[in-house]
């Protein structure tokens, strides 16, 4: 696929398997028989898409090592089933654990594979890896937080030296619970752009990823 001057590889294999009440929806770029340990990829969120991350298919070329690549969307989103009427009870890490275990079973790599996380991704790697499931090789954890209340510090020193005004429009809209006026959502682009995306205009597949989550924010919002 060429999108914009990104190219990565079409998919080999795309379906989906039954998980809980619905399915997750998964891609395979390269050859999960051809005894190459695969990579897992895990995206971030929770709540967006696999789309953003498309470009490591390529390591499924040979010039790259030859390794077959799994992308999925987690259930709830992008091509998984979508469920906006469960509550912030049901999307509980141990859900999305055993949403990664069910697909590694289906795909009968599960005794031997390597993840990469990011973002919400690479927590829910993390989890999955002090686990010390006995097929996993090699963990790549991305652009992750290991301590939340760290996280939320460093991003409101972030936040604090926003464009003048930018933050207080945030705070302003977030304790007024008006989030999705688009004044807010303007402000969210100015931070995003400095510090999630810096390629402005964005890729086209960071788009697609961003554009989910707007049409059903369920569980980013959860």
């Amino acid at each position: 696929m060429t999108t914009d001057g990104a190219t990565w590889p079409a998919a080999t294999t795309e379906g989906t398997v039954s998980f809980d009440d619905g399915f997750t929806w998964y891609r395979v770029t390269g050859d999960l028989s051809g005894g190459v340990i695969p990579l897992v990829v895990l995206h971030g969120g929770p709540g967006c898409t696999h789309d953003y991350l498309l470009r490591l298919a390529a390591l499924s070329e040979p010039e790259w090592g030859g390794r077959p690549v799994v992308h999925y969307d987690q259930i709830g989103n992008g091509r998984s089933s979508h469920h906006p009427d469960k509550g912030v009870s049901y999307w509980t890490p141990q859900l999305f654990l055993d949403e990664l275990d069910n697909l590694l079973d289906h795909l009968g790599i599960s005794a031997s594979y390597d993840l990469l996380g990011q973002s919400w991704g690479g927590m829910l790697a993390a989890e999955h890896a002090v686990r010390r499931p006995a097929g996993l090789n090699r963990l790549v954890i991305a652009d992750s937080p290991a301590s939340m209340p760290l996280w939320l510090s460093a991003a409101a020193e972030l936040r604090a030296g926003l464009p003048a005004g930018v933050d207080d429009t945030l705070r302003t809209h977030e304790a007024a619970g008006t989030t999705e006026s688009q004044e807010y959502l303007d402000a969210v682009q100015v931070f995003y752009d400095l510090h999630v995306c810096r390629i402005v205009p964005n890729p086209p597949e960071v788009t697609t990823s961003m554009t989910a989550i707007e049409e059903d924010p369920t569980v980013y919002h959860e």
